[in-house]
């Protein structure tokens, strides 16, 4: 069983503009031997590593397991035929495999690193104070943030694929590595949570002609944050994405912002929270209710398989 997301590794025309690109979003970096590893402050876990290749594609994710299920999860992969050899430019411990797209992930025994994400918080004071009507949860204290203030990322918290077969990808994620299905729109999208308890999705994928990667996205403490570095991306001469709004599936706050090859950072808080051992009932959503609940319209280029295109 996998029990949280760890890394993702992409490939990047251009280290440097890459590095560039998520250090603006906030996450630090640092170089070894031809890597770039990305960390979210104050989360001692890598979140994303860059090498360079010939365009933007996603190299491989990182999946982390307890000890105990360990074993059984490399049985059930061993049984599929899915075992491969590392990437030879990506050192790394615990077993490799492919999924069905063939998409390289690396599974590892591993706890998930302190963050300020879930929902045993190490954020430090009480939760925010909000007024409602007829509450005043916050009197005599005004809440507006600095207009300069610097926002970054807790934490790397799903990220969504394109898949030409969602059928057998959503089998493979549930019936193999042990995720769970949240919810799901038809025959388009599948949202996928892990059995231990965590976010509505870790992982999301998108029917499409052919493999790739849509979003990778990193939680922020609040709306403020989102909305703060949203703007902030903007103003540095970033390309919009999509937002600021909120989702219907998964209930969070969103805005997304293009990395410079057309992929999508999403930046959120505020997301449903599934806990283990509750009795979750996926719902099969309509269309035309299930990408947002407020919030400028969508992009048509918001669901453009770019890395098919490119």
């Amino acid at each position: 069983m996998v029990t949280h997301l760890r890394h993702v590794g992409l490939a990047v025309p251009d280290l440097e503009v890459g590095i560039q690109f998520y250090q603006d979003l906030g996450l630090e970096s640092a170089t070894s031997q031809n890597r770039a590893i990305l960390r979210c402050h104050g989360h001692d876990q890598d979140q994303i590593v860059l090498v360079e290749g010939p365009k933007r594609r996603l190299q491989y994710i990182c999946l982390g397991s307890s000890d105990e299920r360990f074993q059984a999860l490399q049985a059930r992969i061993e049984a599929e035929k899915k075992i491969v050899g590392p990437p030879a430019e990506i050192p790394g411990d615990g077993i490799w495999c492919l999924d069905p797209d063939g998409i390289c992930l690396n599974i590892v025994v591993a706890t998930p690193a302190d963050s300020l994400g879930g929902p045993e918080t190490t954020a430090p004071g009480e939760p925010p104070a909000i007024n409602t009507p007829g509450r005043f949860n916050r009197i005599g204290q005004r809440a507006a943030p600095p207009r300069g203030r610097e926002n970054r990322p807790r934490r790397l918290g799903h990220i969504l694929q394109f898949t030409p077969d969602l059928k057998k990808k959503v089998w493979f994620y549930t019936e193999v590595l042990g995720f769970l299905l949240a919810d799901r729109v038809g025959d388009a999208l599948a949202f996928l949570y892990c059995e231990g308890g965590s976010d509505h999705h870790v992982m999301a994928l998108a029917a499409s002609q052919a493999p790739g990667l849509h979003h990778l996205s990193f939680e922020l403490g609040d709306v403020d944050e989102v909305g703060q570095l949203g703007m902030q991306m903007l103003e540095k001469g970033h390309r919009d994405g999509w937002g600021f709004g909120r989702h219907v599936i998964g209930s969070n706050y969103f805005h997304y912002i293009r990395d410079p090859w057309m992929g999508l950072a999403e930046l959120y808080c505020d997301m449903d929270y599934i806990p283990a051992g509750i009795n979750w009932r996926p719902r099969d959503w309509p269309v035309e209710d299930s990408f947002y609940a407020w919030g400028p319209d969508m992009p048509d280029d918001f669901v453009t398989n770019y890395e098919e295109h490119h």
